[in-house]
């Protein structure tokens, strides 16, 4: 029993690192969208080798302690959400590669960029991911259910910054290159807070042993 609990621990760790790593590479993403910073671009290109690491090693042990154990109850829900939880850092990296393979076509715009509110939007779906993981850690369905409740906010930014790439591209041609880049990286960043959501989820899945697919619901019953 004593091994079990501590691959379990094991687990718990790589998840944290993995997470850890995601989120320096959205940060390291954004800031070479926001600063024009085509070598940055490229260290969040290469380091995606060391999120896809974690993703195998993280696959790799949750099917370890399956095959050789029989987790029951609790550990079995940690052990399905934390193949899910990977699954959801894994893409996570993979939108900060999407967002640094946008900025050398921006270099040229670097102005244009700066008026947008990307970075706020950014720093909030971040947020979000770091709750998710704090709820995990520290088995807090509250804080989970808090990063349900700000999707929304989420999903205004979003809108807005369409709204704004629209109206920019009407009124002057050559806002048509960078507004369409910067619609596609806000939507980037609008996934990015969805996948929190999703952490967020598995979170109570493995507190309450409850399935949210429409966390709409699981607000109006809490």
């Amino acid at each position: 029993m004593r091994h079990f609990e501590q691959e379990l621990d094991q687990l718990r760790t790589t998840l944290i690192r993995m997470a850890s790593l995601v989120d320096e590479q959205i940060d390291a993403g954004v800031r070479a969208i926001l600063q024009a910073d085509s070598a940055l671009a490229r260290r969040v290109m290469e380091r995606d080798k060391e999120v896809d690491m974690f993703d195998n090693d993280i696959d790799h042990l949750c099917m370890k302690i399956l095959a050789l154990t029989q987790p029951v109850a609790i550990d079995l829900r940690l052990l399905m959400a934390a193949l899910k939880i990977n699954n959801e850092l894994e893409r996570i990296g993979d939108i900060a590669v999407n967002l640094a393979e946008r900025v050398e076509p921006l270099l040229p715009h670097a102005a244009f960029v700066k008026q947008t509110r990307i970075g706020e939007m950014a720093d909030a779906a971040r947020m979000m991911v770091k709750q998710a993981i704090d709820a995990f850690v520290n088995s807090d369905a509250n804080l989970a259910r808090s990063v349900l409740e700000a999707d929304d906010r989420i999903d205004a930014l979003d809108a807005e910054n369409f709204r704004r790439m629209i109206d920019a591209m009407k009124s002057t041609p050559e806002n048509i290159l960078p507004g369409a880049h910067m619609m596609i990286i806000s939507r980037h960043i609008e996934r990015l807070a969805d996948h929190a959501t999703n952490i967020a989820e598995d979170v109570i899945f493995i507190i309450n042993a409850r399935i949210i697919k429409h966390h709409a619901d699981e607000h109006r019953k809490s």
